[in-house]
């Protein structure tokens, strides 16, 4: 299988920059179709992915290749204030090269992980507004040496070397961990953020929830960042155009979180390998983190909401992505498939600019597949879940793709698995879980091999991390499947809440 693209005909972004629908010239080189993408320039010939030939100093940002001082560098959205413009047009070559400088040898693999969570009124349930928001920010800043992030005068986030607090639509809390060598070390830090957190937000009267889909409210109760801030006007955008290309992009930003791993690559034949077995496995850990069966205080018959909600948000970004199993898979193809994805939006002088709809080269944090390739593998098929599950989910992606047997383990046992049976999964699993019919019996026999393979794999790293996947076990252990909270938070709405979802707020409160 060949797993490092031929010498082929250089692409080249056309060497001007190309007008956006709002009629402005913007900092990046928009195209208005993938065929303006492909005019043959004088440019340097793609000759080979080698790893450790990767040079050039990359940050994952808007993919717009410019000049500081002598050095080249990929920036992104938004660009920093020191951004010198005008801007070189990045070549397709770029593109790939930057994908394949995340590889990094087994020795400097990372975790890293990110988890969203509703913050609410205590005494209401209702949901955190700005204003309340932008106290609790400043609080934590003051009280725990964090750094401010500002927006003018107003307060958008906090960071703290490598670790980062951000704001989702709908006013999520999202804890992004710097990344780290080992579980512990990573658990370690979220139990920090959490306490911080929590310190200053109950002598405000705020809790949060730690579940997948907001279980009460609708879409019309959810405050929004106000309009005068950058990123809403980025949320205004993806709100304006998400109900053209599906029913449910709207509640995906506004009433979901996750919980979601960044790993490591060493090559892209490793990046393959762990590719291929992401996708596959994703609608297991879907089922194992099931944590959203409520909307609008009713039971909505899934399991996962969350990811139900995700197959209804936006075609053209968000998919099981078959072509990452074919022979000539590569970061090439990924770049291909990233090329076609329309647009949102571009941003210049501070400001968000429409262009959705056309085809673009900087968006790989607009692309939402269930693994989405960056400099890391991102794996997102879980719901939010409660305090002490959250280190679960990364303990399971650790040691099925972080141990070279695991994963050979793996990646043997999907080899027969179909493009159909893939999708099957991924279409039903959020409905019926691990009880999913599979083959010859349930996906949770699947998932019980499954589980001993990332067990296996802990154990083989050495730091005694195995201890984080023992609540997960539960799934395949009982037939009531006690780990996936679904089935527990129903019991109980049908029994002891007397059919309120109120109670749900205490039950998984953070």
């Amino acid at each position: 299988m060949p797993l490092v693209s031929r010498a082929s005909p250089s692409y080249c972004l056309p060497t001007d920059i190309s007008r956006c629908k709002t009629g402005q010239n913007v900092l990046f080189g928009v195209t208005n179709s993938i065929e303006a993408f492909k005019q043959k320039e004088t440019c340097f010939r793609f000759c080979s992915l080698s790893c450790n030939s990767i040079k050039t100093s990359w940050v994952p940002r808007e993919w717009v290749r410019i000049r500081r001082e002598n050095q080249l560098v990929v920036a992104a959205s938004p660009p920093t204030e020191d951004t010198v413009i005008p801007a070189e047009p990045l070549t397709k070559e770029d593109l790939v090269g930057y994908l394949a400088s995340g590889c990094k040898p087994k020795e400097k693999w990372r975790i890293g992980t990110e988890h969203e969570k509703f913050g609410f009124e205590l005494g209401t349930l209702r949901l955190m507004k700005y204003e309340q928001i932008a106290v609790l920010l400043n609080g934590i800043a003051e009280r725990f040496d964090w750094e401010k992030i500002m927006e003018g005068d107003n307060i958008i986030g906090l960071k703290q070397g490598k670790h980062s607090i951000s704001l989702k639509p709908g006013g999520q809390f999202e804890l992004s961990v710097a990344p780290l060598e080992t579980l512990h070390q990573t658990c370690a830090e979220v139990n920090s953020h959490l306490y911080q957190v929590k310190s200053v937000a109950e002598e405000m009267g705020i809790g949060f929830l730690g579940i997948g889909f907001q279980p009460k409210w609708g879409r019309k109760d959810i405050p929004v960042m106000p309009k005068h801030l950058a990123n809403e006007r980025r949320y205004e955008i993806m709100r304006n155009y998400m109900p053209k290309v599906g029913s449910l992009g709207l509640d995906m930003m506004f009433r979901t979180c996750t919980v979601q791993v960044d790993l490591d690559f060493s090559s892209e034949t490793d990046m393959i390998r762990k590719f291929r077995t992401g996708l596959a496995l994703q609608p297991i850990a879907t089922a194992l983190f099931a944590n959203s069966p409520f909307v609008k205080g009713k039971p909505n018959g899934y399991l996962s909401m969350r990811s139900q909600i995700w197959t209804d948000t936006d075609k053209n970004r968000t998919a099981m992505l078959p072509f990452v199993f074919d022979d000539s898979f590569g970061f090439e193809k990924y770049v291909d498939y990233a090329l076609d994805v329309p647009m949102y939006f571009v941003y210049r002088k501070k400001k968000y600019i429409v262009c959705t709809g056309m085809s673009f080269r900087n968006h790989l944090t607009t692309i939402f597949p269930e693994v989405r390739l960056k400099r890391s593998l991102e794996m997102r098929g879980a719901d939010g879940v409660p305090w002490t599950r959250l280190c679960a989910f990364p303990a399971f992606w650790v040691g099925l793709l972080y141990d070279d047997i695991s994963l050979q383990n793996v990646l043997d046992m999907i080899a027969d698995w179909t493009p159909g049976e893939r999708q099957m999964l991924r279409n039903k699993v959020p409905k019926t879980g691990v009880r999913t019919p599979f083959r010859d019996g349930l996906l949770k026999h699947v998932a019980d091999n499954v589980l001993k393979l990332a067990k296996d794999g802990l154990e083989r790293r050495g730091f005694k991390e195995i201890g984080f996947l023992n609540e997960v076990a539960e799934v395949v252990r009982t037939d009531v499947c006690l780990f996936i909270i679904t089935n527990k938070l129903l019991e109980m709405y049908n029994g002891k809440w007397v059919q309120s979802v109120d109670p749900v707020f205490e039950e998984l409160l953070y």
